[in-house]
């Protein structure tokens, strides 16, 4: 996301008009517009203090890629280099996975604030998903927590236990 973009997203998450913004921020409306548009750039703090103004921050999160591991039959997994964080009300929400994840159920809601369900749909992401499905529904702690609980093939199992060992030392 670039910074017009996060910008905008802010500004109307905070339900405030450029103008709003602009009053708050000591700045001018148009100044705001260049912003959004990406007429302008702002500097780091003068985005920092848009951003505040929205009632957000600026915050340094670890890029995670994703390696391929193989995991038997010529199958591999694309496992992340870290562990990635959901927003609580994700990391707790109810959800269906999609249909090339849980084909055996489709449809089926899990309840993730349910520790049970939680560890069925994580099983389902980790051994059907790919990278935007392990960003999208799974997060590094809660993973750790389940971790030893998991019914996983060896070969995933095995693949993944390197990254989640890794946070779970980091935790300790």
């Amino acid at each position: 996301m670039n910074t017009a973009d996060l910008l905008v997203r802010s500004r109307r998450a905070a339900g405030l008009t450029q103008d709003e913004l602009a009053r708050r921020a000591g700045t001018s409306r148009e100044t705001v517009s260049a912003y959004e548009r990406g007429r302008k750039s702002p500097t780091l703090v003068t985005a920092a203090r848009l951003l505040a103004e929205c009632g957000a921050e600026f915050d340094v999160v670890p890029r995670i890629e994703f390696v391929r591991r193989p995991v038997g039959r010529g199958r591999v997994a694309l496992v992340p280099t870290g562990l990635p964080r959901l927003p609580v009300a994700a990391a707790l929400a109810t959800v269906v996975l999609p249909l090339h994840l849980n084909w055996s159920a489709p449809g089926r809601a899990f309840r993730l604030a349910d520790r049970g369900e939680r560890a069925r749909a994580y099983e389902v992401v980790i051994r059907e998903g790919g990278p935007e499905d392990v960003l999208a529904h799974i997060d590094g702690v809660l993973l750790v927590d389940l971790w030893p609980e998991l019914v996983l093939p060896r070969l995933v199992r095995t693949a993944w236990d390197p990254v989640v060992s890794a946070a779970a030392a980091v935790a300790a």
